[in-house]
């Protein structure tokens, strides 16, 4: 369990509705992604949340999309792996 204070709670709630757990995860797969870390297709993964949506979660955090073959490949593992 992490413990985050209340305040920080608190505002999250004010900007998000839904599971504070979800958007949680979704915030830190962004960061990932933002940092080269992952692939766009891994962070939809690791926060099991659709790709799509999670293309749009990105694009309304102003997320760059730094996309190539490598990316897109990963990508690709990704999508193959949702799908089984």
């Amino acid at each position: 369990m992490v413990g985050l204070p209340l305040e920080l709670l608190q505002t999250v709630g004010q900007f998000h509705s839904g599971d504070l757990a979800q958007e949680t995860a979704k915030l830190i797969a962004l960061e990932l992604f933002r940092e080269d870390k992952i692939s766009m297709g891994r962070a939809a993964e690791l926060c099991n949340t659709p790709l799509a949506a999670f293309m749009e979660f990105a694009a309304e955090h102003d997320a760059p999309l730094h996309y190539g073959v490598a990316e897109l490949e990963e990508d690709r593992r990704a999508l193959a792996k949702l799908r089984s």
